[in-house]
C-alpha cells in the first residue's frame, strides 16, 4: 500500500493545528488505498501548541512530532520536516489553513497521472490583495531576472511531491535552502494545479516585512547573477553618461566663457545620484556575500529536541 506523508511546520498554532489534523484526516479517508502519516515540526512554540501536539501523538502513531530546540524559522524548519517524510509521496501545506487540505484529492488525481511534482499555484487569495499584487510583482520580476531557469509563479512550496524528487533534495546540502527554486531546479515532470488561497482560520500571521523580504532576496540570490552584472553595467553607462554630460558643459562653458555659470546644481545632484547607486549595489553585493557566510558555515538545518512517534 503506497504511503503519503502529510508534512508541515508551525510556531503557535493552537488553535490550527486540531483543525489542520481532522480537515487532513477527512481528506485522506477519501483514498483507502493510501497509508498516510502526519510528520509535524514545531519551532517552540509557547501558547501551547506542543501539547496539543503531544495530545494528537498519544492518540495516533501515524501523527510523527519533530520538536525544534528552538524557532529555526520558515525556511529551514519546512525543508528539514520534507527529509524526514517516509513515504512514497509527500503532501507539504502550511498548518495555518490558507492552503487548503482538500487540494490532496485533485493533487493525487496529477500524481496517479504520472506527474512527481505537483505545484499548487494561487490563482486567487480571499486574504490581502495588496499582498497578492505585490507578490505577484516579485515573481514577475524574478522570471526576468531568473533567466536561465523556469520560476514557477505564484507557487509556495504547496504541494505533492514524490519519492524520487524528496531523495534528490537530500543530495542537496543546503544550510538555508530556497525550497521554491530547488524545485524548478531539480526537475522531473512537473504540473500546476491552481487553488484559491483562504483566510487563516484563527490567530495572526508570522509573515512580517523581515521575513518577506528574507524569503525575496533568498530568491534572487539563489536564482540569478544579475543583479551583480547589472551593477557593473549600470556603473559603466553612469561613468558615459557623466563623461558626455562634462563634454557637453565643457563647450557651452568655452562658448559662453563670460556669461555660462556652472552652478553647484549639477555637482550636488550628481553627488546624490551616484552615492545612492553605489549604496545600492553595496547592499546587492553584501546579499551575494551573507548567502557565501550562511554555506560556508555549514551549519545543520534544526536541532531537534525530542521526536515523538519516530522508529529511530
Amino acid at each position: 500500500m503506497p504511503k503519503i506523508s502529510i508534512v508541515t511546520n508551525c510556531w503557535n498554532e493552537v488553535e490550527n493545528i486540531p483543525i489542520f489534523y481532522e480537515r487532513c484526516k477527512a481528506e485522506l479517508a477519501k483514498h483507502p488505498a493510501y497509508d498516510y502519516e502526519f510528520v509535524v515540526e514545531d519551532n517552540l512554540s509557547t501558547d501551547g501548541t506542543r501539547e496539543v501536539l503531544r495530545g494528537i501523538a498519544s492518540k495516533d502513531p501515524k501523527f510523527k512530532v519533530i520538536l525544534n530546540a528552538n524557532n529555526f524559522g520558515h525556511i529551514r524548519s519546512p525543508f528539514n520536516c520534507l527529509l524526514n517524510a517516509s513515504g512514497d509521496a509527500a503532501f507539504y501545506l502550511c498548518s495555518d489553513l490558507q492552503e487548503p487540505p482538500e487540494m490532496l484529492t485533485p493533487f493525487l488525481e496529477k500524481y496517479e497521472a504520472g506527474f512527481k511534482v505537483v505545484c499548487g499555484v494561487r490563482s486567487g487569495t480571499k486574504a490581502s490583495l495588496l499582498m497578492e499584487f505585490l507578490r505577484g510583482c516579485y515573481y514577475h520580476l524574478l522570471k526576468k531576472f531568473a533567466a536561465d531557469q523556469e520560476v514557477v509563479q505564484k507557487f509556495t512550496g504547496f504541494g505533492l511531491y514524490d519519492r524520487c524528487f524528496l531523495d534528490a533534495l537530500k543530495k542537496f546540502h543546503e544550510p538555508y535552502p530556497y525550497f521554491r527554486g530547488l524545485v524548478s531546479e531539480i526537475g522531473f515532470r512537473r504540473c500546476e494545479v491552481p487553488f484559491v488561497q483562504a483566510e487563516r482560520e484563527h490567530g495572526r500571521t508570522k509573515n512580517n516585512f523581515a521575513t518577506l523580504y528574507d524569503m525575496a532576496m533568498t530568491g534572487f540570490v539563489n536564482h540569478t547573477k544579475l543583479p551583480l552584472r547589472l551593477a557593473a553595467f549600470t556603473g559603466f553607462m553612469i561613468a558615459l553618461a557623466s563623461f558626455c554630460i562634462a563634454l557637453v558643459y565643457l563647450v557651452l562653458k568655452l562658448i559662453w566663457w563670460n556669461t555660462f555659470s556652472l552652478g553647484l546644481a549639477p555637482l550636488v545632484i550628481g553627488m546624490f545620484l551616484l552615492s545612492g547607486v553605489q549604496l545600492i549595489f553595496i547592499g546587492v553585493i553584501g546579499e551575494y556575500l551573507g548567502a557565501v557566510w550562511t554555506q560556508v558555515k555549514n551549519r545543520p538545518l534544526v536541532v531537534e529536541e525530542e521526536r515523538i512517534n519516530f522508529d529511530e
